[in-house]
């Protein structure tokens, strides 16, 4: 098969590669299509994955050709999403099926072969059906849904509250539309660029509509910068709460003034990091319904569609920012 194999950074290479090997319980998916997040480009150009080489890509849906076990061969022949994280299924975490926060967990396109390849392999306990009325565009994107409306739970949104989500990337616009569906009546999405407000109205959202007094119940932090979550505890209204979903882009600190802000407005911080699988109200399975009935439009947030062959020129385009862009899919 046909892959993309990081074989150190910055060496990312389009190769023949063996057909992934399945253990048991596991699939084997021709994948369809695949997101590319803004989580590849430092693993790819700057820090690398876990081991070389490695596939990258965990934001990928496509098809079950076969599996290891017989019984599991009602799955072969359905389209299918997959939760990237493995979880250990014996540490505490995973005894109280809060997978997301495993101590030992697995991860397919960081710490295993991901979903950059023709074909790619997962424990079937890691797949999700898709139904019909999602396309493969939309199936790719299931993984960032289900961890924007991770975050959105975090924030515990209450009707009519209000809601600033501080940054302009995918996650964050898939964040203020979930947002919107929790029964927030003012949603913004802080960010300056025009490109993005033109995503963020296409979204039904508003953008940049902030005045300098104006402060939130709930606010969302999709940067992972200082100067982000500084904003962001500024953001917040007295009592509120700040849920920090970026990647950290390096170490942080803060002003004293700011620290402040968290004292004196007795805020509530709260991290968010990956999303829930298992159970018919986890992350990933309410995500595949709030797609399939058109009440979530992940594909309001794509802005390429390319082919597999163009993935490197896509990944230099986010690196080197030499064009407006907010979700890459490939196609394969």
């Amino acid at each position: 098969m046909k892959a993309y194999v990081l074989h150190g950074i910055g060496d990312l290479r389009c190769e023949d590669c063996p057909m992934p090997e399945l253990r048991p319980g596991w699939a084997l998916i021709k994948v369809s299509a695949a997101g590319i997040c803004s989580s590849d480009i430092p693993r790819i150009f700057e820090k690398g994955t876990y081991h070389f080489p490695t596939i990258p890509g965990h934001e990928f849906c496509g098809v079950v050709e076969r599996t290891a076990n017989p019984e599991d061969s009602g799955w072969v022949g359905r389209r299918v999403g997959v939760f990237p994280l493995i979880p250990c299924m014996a540490c505490p975490s995973c005894a109280r099926g809060e997978y997301e926060t495993c101590s030992n967990y697995d991860y397919v396109g960081s710490r295993r072969d991901g979903g950059f390849a023709e074909y790619a392999a997962a424990p079937v306990w890691n797949l999700i059906q898709l139904p019909g009325e999602i396309s493969d565009v939309q199936g790719a994107l299931l993984e960032p849904a289900a961890v924007a409306l991770h975050a959105v739970r975090r924030a515990d949104i209450r009707p009519h509250s209000s809601v600033c989500v501080v940054g302009t990337g995918g996650i964050g616009l898939l964040a203020g539309q979930w947002a919107r569906r929790c029964g927030a009546d003012r949603v913004v999405i802080k960010g300056r660029s025009c490109e993005k407000e033109a995503l963020a109205r296409r979204c039904g959202l508003d953008y940049t509509g902030v005045t300098p007094e104006e402060r939130f119940d709930r606010v969302i932090e999709a940067v992972g910068s200082s100067a982000a979550l500084e904003e962001s505890l500024t953001l917040a209204a007295p009592g509120g709460r700040v849920v920090l979903m970026g990647n950290p882009d390096g170490s942080k600190t803060l002003a004293q003034n700011v620290y402040w802000q968290i004292l004196r407005k007795q805020l509530t911080l709260s991290g968010t990091w990956n999303s829930s699988h298992g159970g018919v109200d986890s992350d990933w399975e309410a995500s595949v319904r709030a797609i399939a009935q058109g009440a979530l439009g992940v594909e309001k947030i794509v802005t390429h569609i390319v082919d597999k062959d163009d993935l490197p020129q896509a990944l230099h385009m986010m690196r080197s920012r030499t064009g407006p862009f907010c979700k890459i899919v490939v196609k394969f």
